[in-house]
C-alpha cells in the first residue's frame, strides 16, 4: 500500500473514512450466496487488493459499496460515495506515480483531484451489477489523470498582456525620471486609437563633448532619420528638447 503526504487529497479521504483512533467506521455488509459477511474498511480493501483474493466476495464487495453509494441521498453525509472513492485509490498509485515521473510540473494534487472527480462523476452512471464495476471506476480515474497530464504539459505560458500593457504605460513623474547630463530627451507620442498602446515613448542620450565644448553632431541625423515621408501614414509626432527642459 503507497502512502500519501499528509496535505494531500488522497490523504484526505483516507482521513475522512479511517477517522481518528477509537472512532466509529463505515462497515460494509456483503452477502455471498447465502451468508452474509460484514467488513470493515480495512478489511474490504484487503480483499479487493490483498494477496489472497478472493474473486467472488471481490465482486460482492463493489457491487455492494456502489449500489449504497447510489442509493444514498444527497443531501446524506456522502459516507457511502466517500467509501467507494477510497476504495479506488490503491488502483490509481500506479499510474500516478508513472505521471509524476514522466512530467515533472504537474502538480500531484491536481492529478489527485481529478482522479476523485473523475470516480464520483462515473459512480453516477454506474451498474452496480455490470461487469466489474469497480474496475469501471478505476479506469475512469486514470484515463482522466492521463488526459489532464497531457493537456497540461501542452500548455505554454504566455506574458500577461493586461498586465505589461499598464506597467508600459504608467506615467513616470517627471522629477523620477533620469536625465542624462547636458544631453537630448526625444518624445514619440502616437496617435491615440482604439485597442491600440498609447504611451508616449521616450529616448534620452547624453551629448558628447570634445574638447571641452558640447557638440550635437549626431542631432541633424536623429531629425532626419525620425521624419515623415509624405505619403506615409502618422505614426506619431516626435518633440526633442534638451534634457530636463520644461515641456
Amino acid at each position: 500500500m503507497t502512502s500519501t503526504g499528509p496535505g494531500s487529497v488522497f490523504a484526505r479521504i483516507d482521513r475522512g473514512v479511517l477517522g481518528p483512533p477509537g472512532a466509529t467506521r463505515p462497515s460494509l455488509t456483503v452477502h455471498v450466496g447465502s451468508r452474509a459477511v460484514l467488513l470493515s474498511p480495512e478489511e474490504t480493501r484487503r480483499v479487493l487488493y490483498g494477496p489472497r483474493r478472493d474473486a467472488a466476495l471481490g465482486a460482492a464487495v463493489w457491487r455492494q459499496a456502489v449500489t449504497e453509494a447510489r442509493r444514498e441521498p444527497r443531501d446524506g453525509d456522502g459516507t457511502g460515495r466517500l467509501l467507494v472513492v477510497w476504495l479506488v485509490l490503491p488502483g490509481l498509485y500506479r499510474n500516478l506515480h508513472r505521471i509524476l515521473r514522466l512530467w515533472r510540473r504537474v502538480d500531484r494534487a491536481d492529478l489527485e483531484a481529478e482522479a476523485v472527480l473523475a470516480v464520483l462523476t462515473a459512480l453516477d452512471a454506474a451498474d452496480p451489477d455490470g461487469l466489474d464495476p469497480g474496475g469501471c471506476l478505476i479506469k475512469e480515474a486514470v484515463n482522466r489523470m492521463w488526459a489532464y497530464a497531457k493537456r497540461v504539459t501542452r500548455e505554454i505560458p504566455v506574458v500577461d498582456i493586461g498586465a505589461f500593457a499598464e506597467a508600459r504605460n504608467a506615467t513616470v513623474p517627471p522629477e523620477e525620471r533620469p536625465r542624462p547630463p547636458e544631453g537630448w530627451e526625444v518624445h514619440i507620442t502616437p496617435p491615440p486609437r482604439r485597442g491600440d498602446l498609447c504611451a508616449t515613448l521616450r529616448f534620452a542620450e547624453p551629448c558628447p563633448r570634445h574638447d571641452g565644448r558640447r557638440t550635437g553632431n549626431r542631432l541633424p541625423d536623429l531629425v532626419f532619420r525620425a521624419r515623415r515621408h509624405e505619403e506615409a501614414d502618422l505614426i506619431g509626432t516626435l518633440v526633442l528638447r534638451p534634457a530636463g527642459a520644461r515641456r
